[in-house]
């Protein structure tokens, strides 16, 4: 899974939208890394500290799906680091 961080692994403060996304782009870097984008993630495994942060996470987690969700679970739970939000994602490579 992948916490908000910045570039240099500092965790990243912020409200929700804000931790989202910063979670976003370190998972579209590790995509890339593997030659694959947002649209090749099958599942993605969600934990929030609290589900009253769903709607502002979804708002800003939408973004990076415009051609629909892949499966999801959310997950209430404390988490490391004091944060708010943490993403798994799964993602289909094709055939070598």
């Amino acid at each position: 899974g992948q916490v908000p961080m910045n570039a240099q692994g500092e965790v990243v403060r912020g409200d929700i939208s804000v931790q989202t996304e910063a979670v976003m782009t370190r998972i579209s870097e590790t995509l890339a890394e593997c030659g694959v984008g947002f649209d090749q993630v099958v599942k993605a495994t969600v934990w929030l500290s609290d589900m009253q942060h769903f709607t502002g996470f979804n708002e800003v987690y939408k973004r990076h799906f415009p051609n629909g969700f892949p499966v999801r679970s959310t997950v209430g739970a404390q988490l490391a680091l004091g944060v708010d939000v943490e993403v798994e994602v799964q993602a289909w490579l094709g055939a070598s």
